[in-house]
């Protein structure tokens, strides 16, 4: 495996990022700057700090020992690190030790064991909450009715701050479905304030989808490919 080459990457950037500023303008929905979050898994360490070169600060990994590693090698940088990927409960350890967020929680017990486990000097873990809204078995996630549940757990918690709604639809190349899953998503976030006035993320969006994810008011998008290109490089 090899580091991407560095103009191709920031003409990667680039071009992300004019696609985020169209879907704002023809959104009805977003009032702050969309949050760029790098979905780096997968992908070497030389290729995150050309891109923090060109700009982003914000990075996602989901496999915990390759993230560690990178984490260590990239410490001068103080990147914010947020974990994107399924949680094992024998795994909150270093995640509440080495990251910033997790956009993956599921589970009352996890979350229980990411605040025990949150070093005291440490800023609280922001933590979105992750919704199987397409109802995949293959998928992590709660239901729809379990968010309040799971919500008013976190919120509990003293080394957690919630900070809203995470979701990875199922794949679907139309346009309108697209738009109708995330638009429920949003519908979500806005119930949860109810209990929860203070939450502000709904983190949906990936590089195959993320206009529609805008439009439909995400606030943070996760997007690796259409930065770093494919893994198999």
């Amino acid at each position: 495996m090899r580091a991407m080459d560095e103009q191709l990457l920031a003409d990667n950037i680039a071009n992300l990022l004019q696609r985020v500023r169209r879907s704002e303008g023809k959104s009805q929905y977003h009032n702050s700057d969309i949050l760029v979050i790098a979905a780096s898994k997968g992908h070497l360490a030389e290729d995150i700090r050309t891109a923090h070169a060109c700009g982003l600060r914000h990075f996602g990994e989901s496999y915990l020992q390759e993230a560690l590693q990178k984490i260590e090698v990239l410490e001068d940088l103080k990147p914010v690190w947020h974990f994107i990927g399924p949680i094992q409960s024998n795994k909150t350890g270093p995640i509440a030790h080495h990251f910033d967020w997790v956009h993956s929680v599921d589970r009352i017990k996890v979350a229980r064991r990411l605040s025990e486990q949150r070093p005291q000097h440490l800023l609280p873990l922001q933590i979105c909450l992750q919704v199987n809204i397409s109802g995949e078995v293959s998928k992590s996630g709660i239901t729809m009715e379990q968010i309040p549940t799971l919500a008013a757990a976190v919120l509990a918690l003293p080394n957690l701050k919630l900070r809203g709604l995470m979701a990875i639809p199922a794949a679907d190349s139309d346009t309108d479905q697209q738009r109708e899953v995330f638009g429920r998503m949003r519908d979500a976030l806005a119930r949860l304030k109810a209990l929860a006035p203070d939450i502000d993320t709904l983190s949906m969006g990936m590089s195959a989808d993320v206009e529609n994810a805008i439009i439909e008011g995400a606030t943070a998008i996760r997007v690796g490919t259409a930065i770093f290109g494919p893994r198999n490089r």
